[in-house]
């Protein structure tokens, strides 16, 4: 199965020095995402309650935040990058999404991780067992999530969780596609197999790269899946280009990540002051990939 090229922006929610203290993704609303978004295909925000210099400096939440920006954009896809699934309940998560699916008219996948943050569920209040319950946790969450999409009287006891007859109507109509963030080749990337409809992991080099994505498609053959069902995204932490050399090194780098079958960028640009530079990235490096 051949997935479409694509690219997503990651609006950061942050505020800090580099942006007068003010959630760059206030500015880019404004500012950037208007010319921007029409050349993207998804539009990504990050699920963290503070930020990692000081916590007094903004940090909007996600679920809020994704919300209105869909509501202000209506023609993208969204994602988070990713939920922790400790923040919230799995019911809770459940009906979230099924609500801004609705909402959005199809156009929400919920990505969602098992979170890593330790400090921040502690500062929370919440619990932060270890990885493989917290991974245990997130399988269970996922199949809540499918059961109360697709069921009128889900029902589910497992061995972290359950809810009896958890009714969430409206029932979304499509469910929501599940986009799973993880990296661990012993717990995380088993699951991505398992469940995942698409998977968004860093890349550090090929080699490690090929061994992540061989243990992505080797566990969904074992759980009866198609391997190549499963879109497969890494993310981009890089400023805009601003010359046509940084364009050629960045479109390079890109279409090299493309070779080893990575299929959805999504872009981090950081705080970038004007949309000039979005309009050399797509000419001289979206639309080459895309024509190609």
């Amino acid at each position: 199965m051949a997935h479409e090229l694509k690219f997503g922006w990651l609006s950061p929610v942050i505020g800090n020095a580099g942006s007068d203290h003010q959630s760059i993704v206030l500015y880019q609303q404004d500012h950037i995402l208007p010319e921007a978004l029409p050349f993207f295909d998804s539009l990504w925000i990050a699920d963290h309650f503070y930020g990692f210099d000081a916590r007094t400096d903004p940090f909007l939440e996600a679920w809020t935040t994704l919300t209105w920006l869909g509501a202000r954009f209506p023609n993208v896809t969204l994602c988070h990058h990713v939920l922790g699934q400790g923040y919230r309940p799995p019911a809770l998560t459940a009906k979230m999404a099924a609500t801004l699916q609705t909402l959005s008219g199809g156009r929400f996948v919920l990505g969602i991780g098992a979170g890593w943050r330790a400090e921040e569920y502690a500062a929370y209040g919440y619990d932060f067992p270890k990885p493989s319950v917290r991974f245990a946790q997130l399988e269970e969450l996922i199949q809540i999530c499918r059961l109360m999409w697709t069921e009128d009287h889900p029902t589910f006891e497992g061995r972290h969780f359950r809810i009896d007859d958890a009714s969430a109507p409206p029932l979304p109509d499509p469910a929501p596609r599940i986009c799973i963030g993880a990296f661990g080749a012993k717990v995380g990337l088993p699951l991505v197999g398992r469940q995942a409809d698409q998977w968004n992991c860093f890349y550090l080099d090929d080699e490690d790269w090929k061994m992540r994505l061989g243990i992505v498609r080797a566990s969904a053959e074992e759980a009866g899946r198609n391997p190549l069902a499963i879109e497969v995204g890494t993310t981009i932490e890089r400023a805009l280009p601003t010359t046509d050399a940084e364009s050629e090194a960045l479109l390079d780098h890109l279409s090299h990540l493309h070779e080893l079958e990575i299929t959805h960028f999504t872009m981090d640009f950081g705080h970038p002051p004007t949309p000039e530079h979005v309009h050399r990235f797509k000419e001289q490096v979206m639309d080459v990939m895309r024509s190609e």
